[in-house]
């Protein structure tokens, strides 16, 4: 079972919130959400396999994004949590959406910070392009790269460098796992954009999430229940960027749920 950690509020009533962080991150990138979310309610974070303190899981089902998502899901049965809301970062959007689609009856609400929701054409060449290098170049320098792709400007680097060191944590096989998961990821996000679900969803970007925010704003259009905020001068990670302003909004959302 995928490593996790619980913060349980005083009120057992209180509703859960289930934090799923992306790629190369693990569950230690929500350190800014802890403080604030426990105070109203009860908190799982997870480690996806291969990250943080999961990757010394070995597990004998094949990589993707419905083995990913089931493990998340095992781990919330196995708290006998019966709804919860879902916040998820980067990839991990993409988990929480498909367990949105999967394992309706558990999910209350959908949050989805720097979310992916389509990989245009630049973001298509240079997956291809890391595809090709990646067994050849060492996947730290692949993955600087990308980092600083995503995330150019000066304001991002603190979120750049983060999310470096939690990498360093992973070992080359697995993350060449994730990145060829990654690669391939765009007909499930194309099943997404085209399959509407009932449960209420938030989409948080940064104004300055050049690659994915255009995506988010088109389907914020076609989609009800779901509503968009755009964080100022922030880039990718808005819960580290901007985590004040993202904790608010968050809560908000989810308080009127």
């Amino acid at each position: 079972m995928l490593f996790y950690k619980t913060y349980l509020h005083q009120d057992k009533n209180k509703p859960w919130v289930t934090f799923v962080h992306g790629a190369g991150g693990s569950s230690s990138i929500w350190f800014s959400q802890i403080r604030y979310f426990k105070e109203s309610f009860n908190l799982l974070f997870v480690d996806l396999r291969g990250h943080g303190k999961s990757r010394k899981t070995h597990p004998k089902n094949s990589y993707n994004f419905t083995n990913i998502t089931d493990e998340v899901v095992e781990v919330i049965e196995h708290l006998n949590i019966k709804h919860t809301h879902l916040i998820g970062i980067s990839l991990g959007s993409v988990v929480i959406m498909d367990m949105a689609h999967r394992h309706a009856s558990i999910v209350t609400s959908l949050v989805m910070g720097g979310a992916i929701i389509h990989l245009n054409l630049r973001a298509q060449v240079l997956m291809k392009l890391g595809v090709f290098c990646k067994h050849i170049v060492p996947y730290l320098w692949l993955y600087n790269f990308f980092a600083y792709v995503i995330m150019p400007k000066k304001n991002h680097k603190d979120s750049r460098h983060f999310f470096v060191e939690e990498a360093k944590k992973m070992n080359q096989k697995e993350f060449i796992k994730w990145f060829s998961l990654v690669s391939s990821v765009n007909g499930l996000l194309s099943f997404f954009r085209e399959t509407k679900i009932k449960i209420p969803v938030l989409y948080i970007m940064g104004s300055e999430d050049y690659m994915f925010l255009p995506s988010v704003k088109r389907i914020v259009k076609n989609h009800q229940n779901t509503s968009l905020t755009i964080l100022p001068n922030c880039g990718h990670v808005v819960n580290i960027e901007a985590s004040a302003l993202f904790n608010k909004e968050v809560s908000s959302f989810i308080s009127e749920v």
